[in-house]
Order: C-alpha cells, then structure tokens, then sequence
C-alpha cells in the first residue's frame, strides 16, 4: 500500500528553522525522544487516546499504564481507542520538508487515514513538501524497526522515491507475535464469550496470536507463559529466516521477567545480538493487557 504526495518546496517561513527530514509516528510505538535517535530527523509522535466510560487517557509518556488499566477492568462496559485528528498530525508535519508517518495498522485504528488527511489538510499551506504515511499493518516493535529503517535510508542520502520503496518493502517482511495472559478488553468489547474469557483465564491459558495482513490471527492457545515464550520462539524460525543481526524488539506490559526470559531463549536458539526491550505505553497496554507480550521481528 504506497500513499505519498509531493505538497511542493518551501521556505524558511519567516525564519522559522525547519528540518529537511520528518520522522512521525502515533504513539501506538512506544517510543519518545529519549528511546529512540533519530539521527539528524525531526521526530515526533501524535497520541491516541483510551476512552474508559467518562474517563479519557492520552498516551503520553507520562500517562500511567498502569491506571488506565485498573480503569478498564474496573469499569463495567467496554472500552475504547480514540485516534488522533487530521490536525495533531499537520501540526508535526509543518516542521520537515520530507516527512514519513509511521502508524498503527489500518486494520485496527483510524489513525492510518487521518494521516492521509492531515497531507490535504497543508497542501496548499506548503507546497513542495513531501510525505509518505507508511501503514505498518502492526503495532509497538514493529513500528520501531521501520522508523530505524527510515533514520538509517535518510543518512544514506537515498532520494524520497527511493526511500518509500525500500520502506514498503522493508514493511512486508515485518512480523509480530503476541502472547496475551488476559482476556478482560477481548470479553468486554464482544470479541470472546464471558465463559470463555473465565476459562482460560482459571486453566491459565496464553494466546498466542500474529498479524495476519494487519488483523490479529490467534494461532495457538499454550497453558502457562514459559510454554508461550517457547512456542513464540519457535514461530519466529518458522516465520522468517532469523540471523545472529536480524533486529528484534521485545515490549511488554508490565512483565518485564517475562521479555527477559523471551529474550534469553532469542539469543540461545538464534545467537541474535540485536535485541531490544520496552514497555508498553498506554495503548498497546489497552491492546495487550496485563502480563502481555508483543515479539517483533
């Protein structure tokens, strides 16, 4: 999926000093300046929201995880994410003349087309720019190894059309595996019977689950986290061919024994030296849950 517009050349707008790249993402990454160098890019990332019955959690860094959670399994009814508008992504993208917006799956948010959006929103405003919104069919890790990507495409100097191509082919290998220990947000929003969700959470059951073209594909249902973190390593051999420098993100939702027991079997089976460890921030918390892991690769 490729949606790039050339919105023309621009100025220093008064002065204004403005970047020659722009790295933006929602903030479904997990990332903020101080987790990720983006070289010589202007970086930014535009927060989605958590709506808990009359309570709205921003995903900010330092909105608690923690709160948000304890606030939806609280809360009898279900829940929801809110995406950011057109505008909070045209304030960012005021500030490069290239710029790439990086975001959640189409599949699972609104994010990805008001993105596209904000492009209409200062054609006019300045033209010559140019911007690609990058759909990364996936959330969290994934989202961070394709903003790497594009830091490390720039300081080659590669031109845009180039850039977006290696982008989205880049993109098209990404793969994300889930493990989650609770079922609450599934049972409460319709995706998974109350008997159910009471099962498997009494047998102490794990679903584990990949991207499938930008949905969530639930593919095993292993008892306990140490038979999950085993099954997930072993999917990842079969998903993809893992070398010793294949990069590997790891984010988790306040299990931090867990992504490093995950880790530990990564180095042992495939000898990876390129691992990184993070913690859910707000919305992929909501999406993972308690205990949840996301492995991405």
């Amino acid at each position: 999926m490729r949606d790039s517009a050339g919105i023309g050349t621009t100025d220093d707008r008064g002065g204004c000093s403005m970047k020659e790249w722009g790295l933006i993402a929602d903030s479904s990454c997990d990332l903020n300046h101080q987790l990720f160098d983006s070289g010589d890019a202007y970086f930014a990332t535009v927060p989605l929201k958590i709506v808990v019955g009359d309570r709205e959690f921003v995903d900010l860094p330092e909105t608690d995880p923690r709160e948000m959670l304890r606030a939806v399994h609280e809360f009898k009814g279900p829940s929801s994410t809110a995406c950011p508008s057109p505008a909070d992504f045209a304030v960012q993208l005021r500030q490069a003349k290239n710029s790439f917006i990086v975001t959640i799956s189409s599949r699972l948010s609104g994010t990805y087309n008001a993105a596209l959006q904000a492009i209409e929103l200062i054609r006019d405003e300045l033209p010559g720019h140019k911007v690609h919104v990058v759909d990364s069919l996936s959330t969290a890790g994934t989202m961070v190894l394709i903003l790497r990507r594009l830091r490390d495409l720039i300081a080659q100097g590669l031109p845009f059309e180039e850039i977006v191509e290696a982008i989205e082919r880049y993109r098209d290998q990404m793969v994300i595996l889930f493990s989650l220990a609770t079922f609450d947000a599934l049972v409460k929003n319709g995706r998974m019977s109350a008997v159910t969700g009471i099962l498997a959470t009494a047998l102490n059951i794990r679903a584990v689950a990949r991207n499938n073209d930008g949905r969530i594909q639930v593919l095993e249902k292993p008892r306990g986290e140490r038979r999950a973190i085993e099954r997930m390593v072993d999917l990842m051999g079969k998903a993809k061919e893992m070398g010793s420098r294949t990069p590997v993100v790891i984010t988790h939702c306040g299990n931090r024994s867990g992504a490093d027991s995950l880790r530990q079997l990564i180095e042992k089976n495939y000898g990876s030296e390129d691992i990184t460890i993070l913690d859910c921030a707000c919305l992929t918390s909501f999406y993972a849950g308690e205990q949840g892991l996301l492995l991405s690769f």
